[in-house]
């Protein structure tokens, strides 16, 4: 019988940026066989240009559907794993039902960074720093063992 999906929630502050591609992408390399959600404590009106033009045109991923969503809408669900991406958010997450793993990814935030081609830069970066760390996390024996 196979196991059931690994469910993973990504958090960071404003839900608008790291934790949006950490979702997009980790959804697009588990080929859906995750369950993936993001919010944030302190969300943002909507996902950050930047985040949706890296996600689409270096990784070729539709965005359509992700929004910024408060933690909030997501504290009674259970997880498998919280991973925060900022440390804003990592000092303050709260308990989740079942006790699941907890990881801290600390990753600067792009939008603070200034200039436009830096900026662009930035979050190229920050969505490479994801999809390395996800790749390693995903050949890890305990999540390997949820993938077909």
């Amino acid at each position: 019988m196979p196991n059931p999906p690994l469910s993973v929630l990504f958090l960071c502050t404003e839900n608008s940026a790291r934790s949006q591609m950490a979702e997009a992408l980790l959804r697009q390399l588990s080929k859906g066989q995750i369950d993936v959600a993001s919010a944030g404590s302190l969300p943002a009106p909507q996902v950050h240009p930047l985040a949706i033009a890296t996600l689409d045109e270096r990784y070729g991923i539709d965005t359509t559907g992700l929004h910024p969503k408060s933690l909030q809408t997501v504290l009674g669900r259970r997880f498998d794993y919280v991973i925060t991406v900022c440390n804003r958010v990592a000092e303050t997450c709260p308990v989740f039902p079942g006790d699941p793993e907890r990881i801290h990814w600390q990753f600067e935030n792009p939008t603070e960074v200034e200039g436009e081609q830096e900026q662009r830069r930035a979050f190229e970066n920050v969505a490479a720093g994801l999809a390395g760390r996800l790749r390693i996390w995903m050949s890890l024996p305990d999540v390997r063992a949820h993938l077909q």
